[in-house]
C-alpha cells in the first residue's frame, strides 16, 4: 500500500513538473512572438538582407567640339528566377526549349541542352536565383527582354545587376591626360582631377541572401536611385590631337627615340588644344603608348630652349642691344675647370647678340650673362624666378612636376653654375613650363596659365565655366618683348631653325639640343648636380609660336634619347613642329582674314538682271544694298542713270507677250526667259551662260506659236 502511494506521489510530481515546464515554454513563446517578435524578426532579416550601393553613371568627358573622349558603358550581370510566381508550369513547359535555344545563340558559350538542363534543375530545386552570364551589353540586354518568359518583365524572372565600364572611344589619343577610372584604383589625369564631379552620387538597393549564399536584388519602394555625374568639356581638339600624335610617333620611330611629347596651346587663352605623351613599348620597338605624362610631370634640363629666359632677363634689366658685339672666339671658353663649347664653330670670332641667339652659341650666351650678372648672380636667379620657372603652374591635372632654378645660397651653386644655367643646364623645367614662357612672349608679355577644361555641364546645362587665368600681366617690358620676338623669328629665318622652311606663314621659335643626365640629381665633386656629361642621353626640342605676325598658337615638341645617329633638334623635333603647325594652319579658319572686314568693299552698286520684284527685294535687303522697292509679282529692270542707288522700274515683258509682241529680253536670266517664252509656245535655244544679251527675234516684232528664238547669254 505504501509502495503504491509512493509511486502515485512521484507520478503526480513529474506531471506537475511537466505542466510547469510546458507553461514556461508557452510563456516564452508568447514573449518571443508578441513582446520581442519584431526585434528577432529584424535580426533575422539583417542576416538575409542588406543595403547595397548602386553605382551612379559616371559623367562623360568631351573635347572642345563635343566629341566623346571618355564615357561609361553599362554592362549587366544576367540571372534568372525561373520559379517566379508569374511563371506557371504551363508557361514554363511551353517556352523552355525556345528560351534555351535563344540563350545559346546569344551567348554562344553553352549548347541548347546545357541551358535547358540549367533551367530544369533550377525549376526542380526551387532555386530563385541562377546566374546565366556576366558582362552583357545594353544591346544584348534589350534583346534578352524579348525572349520567351523574359518578355513578361519582372514576372518573367529576369534579374539584372548593372555595372559601368569606362571606355575611351579614341583609345590612345590624349589617353594620359584624360586618364582612366577603374574600380579600386585612384583615377589619374582629368578623371582624377574631377573625380567628385564626374562620379555622381551612388544610390541604394536592397539585396536578399538566398540558398547557397547568393545575394539577389529585391524590389523595394525605399530604393534610392543614383544621381549620375556631370559632364566635363575639355579644351582639347581631338582632330588636332590626332595630327600631333601622328606627327610625333613618326619622328619617334624614325629616330628610334625612347619617348617624347608635344603640346599645342592657344596663345591668348592658354587652352591646351593637343597634348601627346608617347613611350616606346618594351615588347614592340616600333610601338608607342601613353604611359606617362612627360609634358607636365617630368622636369629635365631644358638645354638651349632656356636661352630665351636668359635673354629676356638681361635685355629687360640692362637694355642690351641686339647689335651688341660678343667675342666668341673659336666657339670654346673656360669657366674654372669647366669647358663650354658650341656645337658648331662660329662664323666669325665676334657675333652680335642677335647672331649669338640665332646660331644658339653656348659661349656667346654664357659670356653675355656672366658680363652682366657675375657680380650678383642671385639677381639673375631672381629674374628667372619671376618667370615662374621654379614653381608649379597650378594645373588642374594632378602629377605636375615642379621646376627648379638653382639659388646662390644652396649647396648646388658653384663657380660654373651661372654660365651653365644661362644656356639651359643645372635647372629642371617641364616642357609645359617652357611652353608657357614662350607663349607669354607670343602674347606680348602676358603670361596665362595653361588650362585643360572649358566647362562643366549637367543634363546639358552649364554649371561652371573655366576662363583664362593670368599668372603675370607683363613678365617683362614691352620693348623687351619686341626684341625677344625678333630673336625668335631670326632663329627660323637665319639661324638653327631655318630648316623648318615654312613658306605659308612666319614662325618664331628656338631649337634646343640638350644632354640629359640618366641618373638622379646628386652632388659629385668635379661634376654638375645632375650627373656627369658622359652619363647622359640627348634631348631634342623645338618650341615656338605661329603665325609670327599675329600669334594664335604656341607649340613645343620634345624627343628624348634619339638613337639613330641624328640628335640635333632641327632635324628631330623641328619636323614635328612643322607638320603640326602647317596642318593646323591649313585646317583652321582662324588664319583666314574675313573678306568683308572693311565697310567700303562695295564702291558702286552692282548690276541687276531683269527679274521679278520679290527676288530683287529679297537680295537687296539681305546684302543691305541701296535700292528702291519693287512690286513683288512684276518684272522689273534697273534704271542705270543712277550709279549710287538701284532704281527699279517696271518692265512690261508679260503684257507684250500677251499681245504677241516680242519684248526686250535683255537682262533676263535663262530660267525666266525659258519660262516666259515656252509658255507662249516659242521654242528657245540658249547659247552661253549668264543673262540674255542678244535675241534672234528683235524686240517689237510679232511672233507666232511654234517660232524659234535663239538667245545669247553672257
Amino acid at each position: 500500500m505504501n509502495e503504491k502511494k509512493n509511486i502515485l506521489s512521484r507520478t503526480y510530481l513529474i506531471y506537475i513538473f511537466m505542466c510547469v515546464f510546458a507553461l514556461g515554454i508557452l510563456y516564452r513563446i508568447c514573449i518571443i512572438q508578441f513582446a520581442q517578435g519584431q526585434q528577432w524578426r529584424d535580426k533575422a532579416e539583417a542576416f538575409t538582407t542588406k543595403l547595397d550601393s548602386v553605382e551612379a553613371v559616371r559623367g562623360n568627358i568631351f573635347d572642345a567640339n563635343g566629341a566623346l573622349l571618355a564615357t561609361s558603358l553599362p554592362y549587366y550581370e544576367i540571372a534568372v528566377d525561373i520559379n517566379a510566381p508569374g511563371i506557371t508550369e504551363k508557361i514554363y513547359k511551353a517556352n523552355r526549349d525556345s528560351l534555351s535555344l535563344l540563350l545559346s545563340n546569344l551567348f554562344g558559350d553553352k549548347s541548347e541542352n546545357d541551358y535547358l538542363k540549367i533551367l530544369n534543375t533550377a525549376r526542380k530545386n526551387s532555386n530563385r536565383y541562377v546566374l546565366l552570364q556576366r558582362n552583357v551589353s545594353y544591346k544584348d540586354l534589350q534583346l534578352l527582354k524579348t525572349f520567351p518568359i523574359f518578355r513578361k518583365g519582372k514576372k518573367g524572372g529576369l534579374v539584372t545587376l548593372q555595372t559601368n565600364r569606362r571606355e575611351r572611344p579614341f583609345q590612345m589619343l590624349a589617353g594620359r591626360t584624360i586618364g582612366m577610372a577603374r574600380p579600386g584604383i585612384k583615377p589619374v589625369g582629368l578623371e582624377g582631377a574631377f573625380d567628385s564631379i564626374l562620379s555622381g552620387i551612388s544610390g541604394k538597393r536592397l539585396m536578399q541572401q538566398i540558398a547557397g549564399g547568393v545575394w539577389r536584388p529585391i524590389n523595394d519602394e525605399n530604393e534610392v536611385e543614383p544621381k549620375d555625374g556631370s559632364d566635363l568639356y575639355t579644351t582639347i581638339d581631338i582632330n588636332i590631337q590626332d595630327v600631333a600624335q601622328q606627327a610625333l610617333i613618326r619622328s619617334l620611330i624614325k629616330n628610334e627615340a625612347s619617348h617624347g611629347c608635344a603640346i599645342l596651346m592657344e596663345v591668348k587663352t592658354g587652352a591646351i588644344k593637343a597634348i601627346v605623351n608617347l613611350t616606346k613599348s618594351t615588347k614592340d620597338t616600333n610601338s608607342y603608348n601613353e604611359s606617362f605624362n612627360y609634358a607636365i610631370g617630368y622636369p629635365t634640363e631644358p638645354g638651349s630652349t632656356f636661352k630665351l629666359a636668359s635673354m629676356l632677363a638681361v635685355i629687360d634689366e640692362y637694355n642690351v642691344s641686339l647689335d651688341e658685339k660678343v667675342a666668341v672666339g673659336n666657339g670654346e671658353c673656360m669657366y674654372f675647370d669647366k669647358k663650354v663649347k658650341d656645337s658648331h664653330a662660329p662664323e666669325t670670332p665676334t657675333l652680335t647678340v642677335q647672331r649669338v641667339f640665332e646660331t644658339s652659341s653656348n659661349v656667346g650666351v654664357s659670356k653675355i650673362i656672366t658680363k652682366y650678372y657675375s657680380k650678383n648672380p642671385q639677381q639673375f636667379a631672381n629674374k628667372l624666378n619671376s618667370f615662374h620657372l621654379n614653381e608649379k603652374l597650378g594645373l588642374s591635372i594632378p602629377g605636375e612636376g615642379k621646376g627648379m632654378i638653382p639659388q646662390t645660397k644652396t649647396k648646388f651653386w658653384s663657380g660654373v653654375t651661372l654660365p651653365q644655367l644661362s644656356y639651359g643646364y643645372e635647372s629642371l623645367i617641364t616642357p609645359l613650363q617652357t611652353l608657357t614662357l614662350y607663349n607669354a612672349v607670343a602674347n606680348d608679355g602676358k603670361m596665362v596659365k595653361p588650362r585643360f577644361v572649358k566647362e562643366i555641364k549637367r543634363n546639358g546645362i552649364v554649371v561652371k565655366t573655366f576662363g583664362t587665368e593670368i599668372l603675370e600681366e607683363q613678365i617683362v617690358k614691352k620693348e623687351t618683348i619686341v626684341k625677344a620676338k625678333k630673336l625668335l623669328e631670326g632663329v627660323v629665318l637665319n639661324g638653327s631653325g631655318k630648316t623648318l622652311n615654312i613658306t605659308a606663314f612666319k614662325v618664331g621659335g628656338k631649337t634646343g639640343t640638350a644632354q640629359i643626365a640618366k641618373t638622379g640629381a646628386k652632388k659629385v665633386k668635379g661634376k654638375s648636380a645632375y650627373g656627369d656629361v658622359g652619363d647622359r642621353n640627348y634631348q631634342a626640342s623645338f618650341v615656338g609660336y605661329f603665325p609670327a605676325e599675329n600669334p594664335l598658337y604656341s607649340c613645343i615638341v620634345v624627343i628624348n634619347s634619339p638613337s639613330n645617329g641624328v640628335y640635333y633638334a632641327a632635324a628631330v623635333a623641328g619636323p614635328v613642329f612643322k607638320e603640326i603647325a602647317e596642318k593646323v594652319y591649313s585646317g583652321s579658319l582662324d588664319f583666314i582674314k574675313p573678306i568683308n572686314d572693311k565697310k567700303d568693299l562695295i564702291t558702286k552698286v552692282p548690276s541687276v538682271i531683269t527679274t521679278k520684284g520679290n527676288e530683287i527685294n529679297s537680295i537687296t535687303k539681305s546684302f543691305s544694298l541701296p535700292a528702291s522697292k519693287a512690286e513683288n509679282e512684276t518684272f522689273v529692270k534697273r534704271n542705270i542713270n543712277d550709279s549710287t542707288k538701284i532704281i527699279l522700274s517696271e518692265n512690261n515683258i508679260e503684257s507684250q507677250l500677251r499681245k504677241g509682241i516680242m519684248p526686250n529680253l535683255h537682262g533676263l536670266s535663262a530660267k525666266d526667259a525659258l519660262f516666259l517664252l515656252e509658255n507662249k509656245g516659242v521654242h528657245v535655244q540658249l547659247q552661253g551662260f549668264g543673262s540674255v544679251q542678244k535675241q534672234s527675234i528683235e524686240a517689237g516684232q510679232k511672233f507666232n506659236k511654234g517660232n524659234k528664238i535663239v538667245l545669247t547669254l553672257i
